[in-house]
């Protein structure tokens, strides 16, 4: 039997709380740990906890219950019974990337000068929540905090607050909300019909797009089990500074620049 060495995550950077997954210190190598156990679903909608800049993560992910797409099941030597078809769950349009640049400087964690770093998954409340204060290259410090959550009222609804505040000096900010369709996530089953088997080309089918003030709608299919999926992102923008915003899209890409 293979023995893997057993990754310990150090507790004063995890500790243990009541209610809380706490992480208090930015972890690569946990990535994949730290996505599945700060993920937040309602049934029919979920997400796994990766970062709002869209990255790093160990494998991205929005998903639909029962949003999938059909597969051919091959067999070294056939008989009666075996199952001729295969159902994958599919990953859905990622509408959870929140970008953000300080004086052209782009915000990305495994790069970034980080003074203060909290992320919890908040049990009680049902919200993953992140406090960052981030030392810019020309040691400007801003303040990062954001709350996700996916509604259990209304089971189609996700929404993320996200929060900039400049503390020592003043800058240009840009904030960009994104939607992209998401291709990766689908491993290789190397040849095994009990796994789930990968496509040879995309699985979502642009059908149509369009935008409206600040709204960006990107509508995709499934090419064989004919399913149907549209997904839309409203940003609103709260500023006592002067600020506008620039919005584009294609077939399957959505931004809205909030400056």
């Amino acid at each position: 039997m293979l023995h893997h060495e057993r990754l310990r995550p150090p507790p004063h950077d995890y500790p243990a709380d009541e209610w809380n997954v706490i992480e208090k210190a930015f972890h690569p190598e946990f990535l994949a740990q730290v996505e599945t156990m700060s993920a937040l679903g309602n049934g029919y909608l979920g997400m796994r906890g990766c970062p709002e800049e869209g990255g790093p993560y160990a494998e991205n992910g929005t998903f639909i219950n029962g949003f999938y797409e059909t597969r051919p099941i091959d067999y070294a030597e056939e008989a009666y019974g075996f199952a001729k078809t295969g159902q994958t769950i599919c990953s859905v349009t990622d509408s959870k990337i929140i970008k953000l640049f300080v004086d052209d400087e782009p915000f990305w964690l495994p790069d970034a000068h980080l003074l203060k770093y909290d992320r919890r998954l908040n049990m009680k409340s049902g919200t993953l929540d992140r406090e960052i204060l981030w030392e810019t290259p020309a040691g400007k410090q801003v303040s990062i905090t954001s709350r996700r959550l996916v509604s259990f009222a209304d089971r189609h609804v996700a929404a993320i607050s996200y929060c900039v505040t400049l503390l020592n000096a003043q800058a240009f900010v840009v904030i960009s909300s994104e939607m992209a369709i998401n291709e990766t996530g689908l491993s290789d089953n190397k040849g095994d019909p009990r796994l789930a088997g990968a496509f040879p080309g995309r699985v979502l089918h642009p059908r149509t797009s369009y935008s409206k003030d600040r709204r960006i709608v990107l509508c995709h299919a499934t090419e064989k089990s004919r399913l149907t999926l549209t997904c839309a992102t409203e940003n609103a923008l709260e500023s006592s500074c002067p600020h506008s915003c620039r919005v584009v899209h294609t077939a399957d890409f959505g931004q809205a620049a909030l400056t």
